[in-house]
């Protein structure tokens, strides 16, 4: 079965390896970080110690959640992806293709939010592509491109991590998976769990920005020195992000379950969908490749912004693989990339929960 067939979201490593990669278009010399696996922002020699730093993802368009909040998804998902690199980002540009049934009113609501979020951030919207495609069915709504400009020495990559480097993770497991589906099935949840259980997922939606993190990160800590590599958290889960970071930077890890943090709304409702909350979508979150002994000094400052942090694991050396520590058993752990979100979400939307 192939990659397309057997699952939704990102196509699989392999795929990915002996389709994309081999075929990546004419060779220049100043694209310094091209297409890699595992790393979400590609970088460029604008001569004079200047890199630009480019990064693409889908756009959301969900209609049990509201033009607001799919907006949000489509500005942030973007962001963090840029926020990676230690800096905010500067430019966007975006291709919507709408379904034929969305309203002219609907979608003046879906851009005004758009453009807020944008000018909240500081991103000019540089230009894109709009327009409406009969058939379309889909909870996404098309790509965007977000651009900054940055010292070329400071910019951070996810593939620059290194055996003997401490992981470090913001906030908690699961928090865009557990709001989406939360908010998208109001009565199931409140019904099964609690409305204040309902109220903290749906609250959660709007934590995940990464931004701040990564920011505040290199306000203490020397981008490519202290603070080696950030990757944020996307399809995969936490451990699916800490799995990519090693992969692209040649590393193995060494994760502690138990470290893992999780909130009791996020542990609650993915487990009513029968989600793994270590797997599932967490943007809001962000890895961090830290040199060893600088990670509390991170942790005291994220904290004093109210960022929680969490010390997860280590970077190992390659050949020692993906260990997990689990109620003090060290055991091997493999990643096949599969977001068990998707299927979870359209489970319950052919089951007719509310």
């Amino acid at each position: 079965m192939s990659a397309f067939e057997d699952n939704s979201g990102k196509i699989a490593a392999n795929t990915f390896k002996d389709v994309l990669l081999p075929q990546r278009g004419y060779h220049r010399e100043e694209v310094l970080v091209g297409p890699k696996f595992g790393v979400d922002t590609a970088v460029i020699d604008l001569g004079n110690n200047l890199g630009m730093a480019v990064s693409s993802d889908p756009l959301s368009l969900i209609p049990s959640i509201g033009m607001k909040a799919s907006a949000w998804l489509s500005v942030h998902l973007l962001a963090n992806d840029m926020a990676s690199t230690g800096f905010a980002p500067m430019y966007a540009q975006f291709v919507l293709n709408l379904p034929s049934t969305l309203s002219l009113d609907a979608f003046k609501e879906y851009w005004a939010y758009i453009h807020q979020f944008c000018e909240d951030l500081g991103v000019s919207i540089t230009g894109g592509h709009t327009g409406q495609t009969e058939g379309l069915n889909s909870t996404i709504s098309g790509g965007g491109t977000m651009f900054l400009t940055a010292p070329l020495n400071e910019i951070l990559t996810s593939n620059c991590a290194e055996p003997g480097d401490v992981l470090v993770v913001t906030k908690e497991t699961a928090l865009v998976a557990s709001s989406i589906l939360a908010m998208s099935f109001p009565e199931t949840v409140k019904n099964r769990l609690g409305k204040e259980v309902y109220e903290r997922g749906c609250e959660n939606f709007y934590q995940t920005s990464s931004l701040k993190d990564a920011l505040a990160a290199t306000e203490i800590l020397q981008n490519n020195v202290e603070l080696k590599a950030m990757h944020d958290v996307t399809e995969g889960g936490v451990v699916g992000a800490i799995c990519e970071m090693a992969q692209a930077s040649g590393c193995g890890f060494r994760l502690y379950n138990e470290a893992l943090p999780v909130g009791e709304a996020q542990r609650l409702i993915t487990r009513l969908f029968e989600i793994d909350h270590r797997y599932c979508v967490g943007a809001g979150s962000m890895i961090m490749a830290v040199r060893r002994g600088r990670e509390e000094k991170l942790i005291s400052h994220l904290q004093s912004k109210s960022i929680k942090a969490t010390v997860v694991g280590e970077m190992i050396p390659e050949e020692e693989g993906f260990k997990i520590v689990d109620e003090g058993e060290e055991k091997a752990l493999s990643c096949d990339g599969k977001d068990p979100y998707w299927e979870a979400f359209f489970k319950a939307l052919k089951a007719g929960w509310r």
